[in-house]
């Protein structure tokens, strides 16, 4: 029974230092120079200050689901989200550094600020098929 309780013992610590890897702290978001605030609440009322730039999610249309499409910002500068789409939606960058969570119909994401020069591809993780680019200079 000592044994069995044991085991036990050790496969529960083995399943959490597992898990480890994928608990956040919060704010980066995996890096690739974004400054990703916490997603807004399911309620998505949005807040978290404005935005430099706004995108509109406009329905689940592939590349024309998100405007404008492509988005430019420049380095440094606040981007949000509004969802003018009845369903719920996100913007999910395709390499993870930033993911607004859901945005309810009517709402608007918290905005994330771009810290870094390039082209981020993102995309809807509920609805795959929308796809965005936003170019950062």
């Amino acid at each position: 029974m000592n044994a069995s309780r044991a085991f036990r013992t050790a496969l529960l610590a083995l399943a959490a230092a597992a898990a480890l890897p994928f608990v956040s702290c919060g704010g980066g978001g995996g890096g690739g120079g974004v400054t990703n605030p916490p997603p807004p609440s399911s309620g998505g009322g949005g807040g978290g200050g404005s935005a430099d730039v706004t995108i509109t999610i406009i329905a689940e249309n592939g590349n024309m689901s998100f405007s404008p499409n492509p988005a430019t910002l420049n380095a440094g500068q606040r981007v949000a989200w509004r969802n003018s789409a009845a369903a719920i939606h996100t913007a999910t960058q395709n390499g993870g550094s930033f993911d607004t969570g859901s945005i309810d119909s009517g709402a608007t994401s918290t905005p994330i600020t771009m810290t870094t020069a390039g082209s981020f591809s993102y995309h809807c993780s509920l609805h795959p098929a929308m796809v965005g680019t936003l170019t950062v200079r």
